[in-house]
Parts: structure tokens; sequence; C-alpha cells
């Protein structure tokens, strides 16, 4: 797949990996900086969205999107795990359930800008939760069979506001930044098997964010406590991206 991925906010809190550990594949191992595990929440735009052997298809190749992620590696391979995925086309979602067992939902999206001013609002349509996507799985994700986890979650929401930045230097292999955001591979699992997608793109062209708002249910819904901590915050303009197939590791 050929994809761009644009106007796009990084935004991450330290968490205590063991609040993640039920809820992370069980042959996954969680990733750690500084002695914390990280949670991610992106909003995002995507365009010039296409299989390798086709050309873009009208509908389909362009769309908003929105990600609550951690960090995780498997045979000391780095990647990424995801909680949930909101997309606001309903092909995409399906494609991307059916042939990379992602958690991805149904939402309507919007994405506005004023000048250096972002303003981005996402609200889910489907009823289907990040538990309910992988209870067939409760073997090695032992967390999604808790349901006092999903239990009357609220609404997967969020609206948020951010501005734009100055540019910063290109990320350092050892730096927070790097750790957070220079990340090759993705994970899912499967009729309990687990996969891995490569993923290839040059360095983040990373900027200076500043939130001016945030409304959030997505990581609540999740089944995972809202930090309580001003988060970290990177912006990127566009990136053009390569993603390959699943494979079985």
């Amino acid at each position: 797949m050929y994809q761009n991925w644009g106007k796009l906010l990084f935004l991450h809190w330290r968490i205590d990996p063991e609040l993640l550990r039920p809820l992370v594949p069980s042959p996954l191992t969680i990733d750690t900086f500084d002695g914390s595990a990280w949670i991610g929440e992106i909003p995002f735009t995507m365009w010039g969205i296409r299989a390798s052997f086709l050309p873009p298809i009208p509908g389909t190749s362009a769309f908003h999107e929105l990600n609550v992620r951690t960090y995780v590696h498997f045979q000391g391979v780095p990647g990424v795990w995801f909680f949930s995925l909101d997309a606001a086309n309903r092909l995409a979602v399906w494609g991307a359930r059916t042939f990379y067992h992602l958690p991805y939902f149904n939402a309507q999206m919007r994405l506005t800008q004023n000048g250096n001013t972002i303003e981005y609002s996402s609200r889910r349509t489907d009823e289907l939760t990040y538990g309910e996507f992988f209870k067939d799985e409760a073997a090695d994700i032992p967390g999604v069979a808790t349901s006092e986890r999903f239990r009357d979650h609220p609404q997967a929401e969020l609206k948020s506001s951010w501005t734009i930045g100055k540019p910063l230097p290109q990320s350092a292999p050892g730096s927070i930044e790097f750790f957070l955001t220079e990340r090759y591979c993705l994970y899912s699992l499967h009729r309990r098997q687990l996969y891995r997608s490569r993923i290839f793109h040059e360095p983040w062209p990373l900027r200076q964010a500043s939130l001016n708002s945030r409304e959030s249910t997505m990581i609540i819904t999740a089944g995972i406590a809202e930090p309580e901590e001003k988060p970290l915050a990177h912006y990127a303009e566009a990136i053009a991206v390569d993603i390959w197939p699943l494979k079985k590791v």
C-alpha cells in the first residue's frame, strides 16, 4: 500500500506498563523509555491511498483517521500495537479489519485549519469496542475478557485543537522523539496468530506543537484510565508511507 499521512498530531503520555499488560497480546513485550510505557493518541488525515498495483480508487483514497496505541517489540523488532483506529471511510475500515486484523472503527470526523491552528473532531459510529473486537483472543489478551473495563463505556469521541510550532531537528536514536515516532512495523493478532506488517517512510519531519484544547474519551474507551499529566506534543505536516502485507511471526 502507498499512503500519505499529514496534519498529524502526536500526543503521548507516560503510563505504567502493568496497566497495559492485560490488554496487549502476551507474545509482545511492552516497550519502555525512561522506565515508562507510553500511550499515544494520534489524529491525522490521509490521502493518495492505493494498492501498489492499482491507481487510487475514487471515494477511498483520502479520509481522516485517529488512532490510540502503545509501543511493543517482538524478538527484538520494535513496533506499534493499536488499541483503536477510527476512520471516516467504511470501505477502508472493512479492508483493514479483514486484511490487517486491526481494530478499526467507523467514525464521523472533521479537520479544519486556520493559519497555524488546526481543529479536529471525531465521533465513533460503531458500537464495537476494543474488548469486543478481540473477544476471541482472550487467551492471549486476558484483559479483554474482563467485562468491567468496557461496561457502560462512553461514546468514543475527540475534540481537539492545536497550534503548529517551529521545526525540530531530526530525531536522534536514543531520544524520546525517536522512540515515540520512528516505528517501522505494526503488529496484529488473529486466531491466536501474531502478524507483523513492515512500514517504510523517511524520518518524521517533526515540529513543535501547542495543545490548545482537548476533550477525549478515546483512551478510556480502550479500557485504560485517562492519564492525568500533560502530554508530550509533536506535529508533522506530511510524510509518504509504504505499507507491506501482513506476515506471520
